[in-house]
């Protein structure tokens, strides 16, 4: 599975072509209700093919240019989803991306990927995070405030044992099962190195978890959104030894993570989560507040936009629901706004947010009244 991450918005931001195809749909995770999912999908498709057909093309190269779609459309895909299933689709690419977001169902093709909906996952308050650490298992999850998903993890050991059992034999971890107190059935891993002592155990859970955290840094590779650990209270500051992920958060779930839901965790973690997202937002309120005349702000549509594309935006702040229709021309820096939507416009908010994430800056999706100074949009400039 992909996460969608800066890296992956630069490659669908840089597709274009005259048939670009964006499918977004609302997905079932529970029980009878994921049978819903393949007869949304078959239906997205459809309209897919037709608003091609619309476009000019001939039906028999619609149905090819969606003919990868139907490598998703198995019995499988469906039991592993989020809230929400983006797909885009050219002549030169073929992406999507489980996400946790709330989709309304929509199909676009124009001349460019629609990424709007998808912002959310990138802004400064946009997700974070949970990993939730046991010698048993290895969960990690992806969360918005709202909302988790379990992320499938892929070549990341998600036990002790697993992570070990090739490693140095004179190191090795010796590993079995028993059958704990209680007589209820269940068997719990017992972990001895040789000697069993104390510093032994900790070094092999070290070892450990290197072993994941060196996964996780390829999977969060170029990630800003916050980490959270869940786990008993003696292996936290073990793994944080461990830890190369610049925002794990010092504060974590504490207890044993296999015994509580995803949605029990998540409502932990929010609390934890909640604070950082806050102060960051308010301190870069404050701090455009503090500069005010000096230069280095801007707060209107025809300065915000050009700034955005060449690199100037430190942090933007975007009102929710609102759109401004027009064009942008990066050759000429030529900006033209509309009062409605005209052909081959693009929502000039959606783009100098896009191109913010994209060059390293923040952006702060808020509803309308809290973008600093009643403003239609605010940034912070580089220079």
């Amino acid at each position: 599975m992909k996460l969608f991450s800066i890296d992956e918005l630069a490659i669908l931001i840089a597709e274009g072509n005259t048939d670009c195809v964006s499918i977004y749909m609302p997905t079932y995770k529970m029980s009878t209700e994921t049978l819903q999912n393949p007869i949304r999908f078959k239906n997205l498709i459809r309209e897919a093919e037709e608003k091609l057909v619309a476009n000019g093309m001939r039906p028999q190269n619609a149905r090819d240019l969606l003919l990868p779609t139907q490598e998703l459309d198995e019995y499988d895909f469906w039991q592993h989803q989020s809230n929400g299933l983006a797909i885009f689709i050219s002549k030169n690419l073929f992406s999507y991306y489980t996400v946790p977001i709330d989709f309304q169902e929509l199909v676009v093709v124009t001349d460019r990927f629609h990424l709007k909906l998808l912002i959310s996952l990138l802004t400064g308050d946009g997700q974070f995070y949970i990993l939730a650490l046991s010698q048993n298992l290895v969960r990690l999850f992806q969360a918005t405030r709202y909302s988790i998903s379990e992320i499938e993890l892929e070549n990341l050991p998600t036990s002790m044992a697993e992570a070990l059992k090739y490693d140095d034999p004179e190191k090795s971890l010796q590993f079995h099962t028993g059958t704990p107190q209680g007589g209820s059935g269940s068997r719990a891993a017992i972990f001895h190195g040789h000697g069993a002592g104390n510093d032994d155990e900790k070094e092999n859970i070290l070892r450990y978890f290197r072993c994941v955290d060196k996964r996780l840094e390829e999977l969060l590779k170029g990630q800003k959104a916050y980490l959270v650990l869940a786990g008993v209270d003696y292996l936290l500051p073990i793994y944080k030894q461990a830890n190369s992920y610049s925002n794990l958060i010092d504060e974590g779930v504490t207890g044993n993570p296999d015994q509580l839901k995803a949605e029990e965790l998540h409502a932990q973690a929010w609390q934890i989560v909640q604070p950082y997202f806050e102060a960051a937002q308010d301190e870069a309120v404050a701090y455009y507040k503090a500069i005010l005349g000096t230069g280095k702000t801007a707060n209107t549509i025809q300065e915000v936009v050009p700034a955005a594309y060449y690199q100037r935006i430190e942090s933007l702040f975007v009102p929710l629901g609102q759109q401004k229709w027009g064009m942008f021309n990066s050759e000429t820096s030529n900006l033209e706004i509309h009062s409605e939507q005209e052909p081959g416009d693009e929502d000039l908010m959606d783009l100098a947010a896009l191109h913010t994430i994209l060059n390293g800056g923040t952006v702060y999706a808020v509803k309308p009244e809290q973008v600093p100074g009643n403003a239609q949009l605010a940034a912070v400039l580089r220079y």
